[in-house]
């Protein structure tokens, strides 16, 4: 993820792709300047936060800047795959925990969850909201068929929402794509470890998103 405390030094960002121009019309003043103290060369420290420059390479005066700047594709291509090889590489080790909670509370979380989707929806229309249930009591079972499984494994899927943020720095189409459907595998297999119960329709999922 982004450490909203990292920089990037200017021949950092120069590896990204960038030219000096660009440096000077899109990044402007760096966030930090100044001598280091550690080092004998009178040369000024120039450091870019890295979530400042990952948002400027979002902007549109960036692709049509970069467009036509010489060598910057070749750079920029190369630092987008080695960018999306250590993301894969990250989500593939990374630990997944699932919270583990009694059946019933899992319910009522997930038809909680579900109402709340619901209230939020400009479509829903009267009448058609989620029964309400209770903080005490277990979840009703007038629900439609199979519901109950469906709400489970949505709410565990938004509460693993937090590993997203591995997917950091990766805004290529085709590269975040493949990074996008290999996290939601794992979180998807997880939650199917956690609850085999919800493994069918996790499976589901996983087959539909493939």
């Amino acid at each position: 993820m982004t450490d909203r405390t990292t920089y990037v030094t200017l021949s950092g960002v120069r590896r990204r792709g960038w030219t000096d121009t660009m440096v000077r019309d899109l990044l402007g003043t760096p966030d930090v300047q100044g001598r280091d103290p550690r080092r004998w060369s009178l040369a000024p420290v120039r450091l870019y936060l890295l979530a400042r420059v990952q948002t400027v390479e979002r902007t549109p005066e960036f692709a049509e800047t970069s467009a036509l700047a010489p060598g910057r594709s070749a750079a920029a291509g190369a630092f987008a795959e080695r960018r999306r090889a250590a993301v894969l590489t990250a989500i593939r080790a990374e630990p997944i925990e699932v919270p583990r909670l009694p059946g019933p509370e899992l319910e009522r979380r997930a038809v909680r969850h579900r109402q709340l989707l619901g209230a939020r929806s400009p479509g829903t229309k009267q009448g058609t909201a989620t029964p309400p249930v209770t903080s005490s009591a277990p979840a009703s079972p007038g629900f439609p068929s199979g519901a109950l499984v469906r709400w489970q494994v949505s709410y565990l899927r938004q509460a693993l929402s937090r590993y997203e943020a591995l997917l950091d720095g990766l805004y290529g189409e085709t590269g975040r794509g493949e990074a996008e459907r290999l996290l939601r595998w794992r979180l998807y297999e997880a939650i199917a470890a956690a609850y085999p119960a919800l493994a069918g329709e996790c499976r589901r999922r996983i087959a539909v998103e493939r």
